[in-house]
């Protein structure tokens, strides 16, 4: 079993930045792919960005260039750094963990955290 935290979140205005950490524990987090995937209110959930157990890294299109996945092995997370926010980043956002190599696939992660709000003002 792996369970998975969300630090991080919060308000910020828009053109800010901000940084999530997904803390695992119970087991090493780079031995699973994580992905961040967000939603927001009367929306589907939807895939941010993932790493794969090997490092390789995928972004949704509307977060390219602005948000940074990266695993801190050291600390056992895997973190997301937002640059550039944007109102339309408003929403609950979740980390994932899984053996899976399709990262954009919210039914590949075997385990989700709780959750952790972002609020972006414009």
């Amino acid at each position: 079993q792996v369970q998975l935290v969300e630090s991080g979140g919060g308000l910020v205005q828009a053109g800010g930045s901000l940084s999530f950490s997904c803390v695992a524990s119970g087991r090493t987090v780079s031995n699973y792919a994580v992905g961040w995937f967000r939603q927001a209110p009367g929306k589907e959930r939807e895939f941010v960005a993932g790493i794969t157990r090997g490092g390789n890294t995928d972004y949704a299109d509307s977060v390219k260039g602005r948000f940074t996945i990266a695993r801190d092995n050291a600390k056992n997370t895997v973190d997301l750094h937002m640059n550039s926010l944007k109102p339309e980043d408003t929403a609950v956002y979740y980390c994932a963990a899984g053996t899976t190599i399709f990262l954009r696939s919210l039914k590949s992660y075997d385990y989700w955290g709780q959750g952790t709000q972002v609020t972006v003002s414009s």
